[in-house]
C-alpha cells in the first residue's frame, strides 16, 4: 500500500507494480468464488496450474443462488479494487476484473479459445455495480495526487504540516495493531505532502476490515476547519461523486462493517 519502500529503496514508487490478479491464475471473480482450481477442461487431470491461489469462495464453491454469498463476493471484489487503487505505485488489473469476469475456476486457460477465455460483454450490464465502483476509484485516484506520490513515504513530517506523510492506525487512532491475529488496519495520507508538498490535496484515510465482525473506529483528528467525509464504503452500493462527499455524522468515529473497506477524505 505504501509502494514497497523496503524493496525499492533508491528507486521511485513507480518501480512497484501492484496487482491482485494477473493473466495467470484466478480472475478477480474466481478469487472470491473458488477455494480450489477447476482445470479439468484443460485435459491434464486438473494437474496443471498453480495450487496456491490464496482464494476464498465466501461459503460456496462456484456458481450459487445464495443472495448472501453473491453479495459478499461483490463486496470482496470491491474491497480488493479499493485497496489496489488507493495504493502507492502502479496499479494493474486484468481486463474483465472490473465487471467480474469468470473462468469458472480455471486458473490456466492458455489452451481455451472459448467462453472460458473470451470477454463476455453482457457483464458490463449485469455487473454494472462493480464497473461503476471501479470507475469511481480510478477517478478518485486521479483527483488525489497524494495517492500518486513518486517518492516513498517515510512516516515523518517533511513539510511542516503537523502530520507525517503516512501514518498507520487501528481500531484506535495512531495505534495500529501489527499482531498476526489482527484483522483491522488503517492508514492516513496527509494531503500537505502531495508531490513533495508542491501541490495541495485532501487528507485520505483508508481502513480495511477483514474480520467477520464490524468494528467502531476512532478516527485521527484533522486540522482545524477540516472534516472527515465519506467517499466510499464497500458495504454500500456505490461511491459518492467527487467533491460531493458528505461529512460524517460522527466526526471522530466510524463503524466499519464486516469484510469492508472505507475511504474517507479530510477536507
Amino acid at each position: 500500500m505504501a509502494g514497497s519502500p523496503d524493496l525499492y529503496q533508491g528507486r521511485t514508487s513507480s518501480a512497484s507494480v501492484n496487482f491482485i490478479t494477473a493473466h495467470d491464475g484466478f480472475t478477480l471473480y474466481d478469487l472470491v468464488s473458488y477455494n480450489d482450481k477447476h482445470n479439468e477442461a484443460n485435459g491434464e487431470g486438473n494437474g496443471d496450474g498453480a495450487n496456491d491461489n490464496n482464494s476464498w469462495n465466501c461459503g460456496e464453491e462456484g456458481p450459487t443462488a445464495s443472495e448472501h454469498v453473491r453479495a459478499l463476493r461483490m463486496k470482496q471484489m470491491k474491497n480488493l479494487m479499493a485497496i489496489l487503487l488507493t495504493s502507492q505505485g502502479v496499479p494493474m488489473f486484468v481486463a474483465g476484473d472490473e465487471v467480474g469476469r469468470t473462468q469458472l475456476g480455471n486458473n490456466n486457460t492458455y489452451c481455451q479459445d472459448n467462453e472460458l477465455s473470451w470477454f463476455d460483454w453482457g457483464l458490463v450490464d449485469s455487473n454494472a455495480e462493480l464497473l461503476e465502483f471501479t470507475k469511481s476509484l480510478i477517478a478518485f485516484r486521479h483527483a488525489h495526487p497524494v495517492l500518486r506520490n513518486s517518492m516513498h513515504p517515510i512516516g515523518a513530517d517533511q513539510v511542516g504540516s503537523g502530520y507525517p506523510d503516512i501514518s498507520w492506525h487501528g481500531v484506535r487512532a495512531w495505534a495500529p495493531d501489527w499482531s498476526s491475529h489482527c484483522r483491522v488496519l488503517a492508514l492516513m495520507r496527509c494531503g500537505k505532502h502531495a508531490k513533495g508538498g508542491t501541490v495541495a490535496d485532501d487528507h485520505v484515510y483508508i481502513a480495511i476490515n477483514s474480520h467477520w465482525e464490524g468494528h467502531d473506529l476512532e478516527l485521527p483528528r484533522l486540522p482545524e476547519g477540516l472534516k472527515w467525509r465519506l467517499f466510499a464504503d464497500t458495504s454500500a452500493a456505490g461511491a459518492h461523486p467527487l467533491g460531493q462527499e458528505p461529512p460524517l455524522e460522527q466526526p471522530d468515529s466510524y463503524h466499519l462493517g464486516a469484510h469492508s473497506v472505507v475511504v474517507l477524505v479530510g477536507r
